[in-house]
């Protein structure tokens, strides 16, 4: 089992930032890569990034074309923490954001892949 917990959600005005942090405990060992997802109301949870986990790799991530170029994800073994990093927010970026551990290697998109998720921090971007 791996636990994640998710932290940094809040308000925002368009055009601003904000850093989210996933904290990830237990068996760890099994996670290859780490994804983040959101779920605005009514709608179905949208891969937004994800990044290979495991130490001994490289840090390679990569993104939902709608977030490329403003979000950026990266990593803290030591902490066994994974970033996401938002930047020039817009309205459309309000949803709850997840994150998420896979055993999987490669592109890792949908939330099949994926056997554990946290519980969810709220974004708001709003004037």
């Amino acid at each position: 089992q791996v636990q994640l917990v998710e932290s940094g959600g809040g308000l925002v005005q368009p055009g601003g930032s904000l850093r989210l942090s996933c904290a990830a405990s237990g068996r760890t060992s099994s996670t290859f890569t780490m994804g983040w997802f959101r779920q605005a109301p009514g709608k179905e949870r949208n891969f937004v990034g994800a990044i290979s986990w495991s130490s001994w790799t490289s840090d390679s991530s990569y993104y939902a074309d709608s977030v490329k170029g403003r979000f950026t994800i990266s990593r803290d073994n030591a902490k066994n923490t994974v970033y996401l990093q938002m930047n020039s927010l817009k309205p459309e970026d309000t949803a709850v954001y997840y994150c998420a551990a896979s055993g999987s290697i490669g592109v890792v998109i949908t939330t099949d892949e994926y056997d554990f998720w946290g519980q969810g921090t709220q974004v708001t971007v709003s004037s």
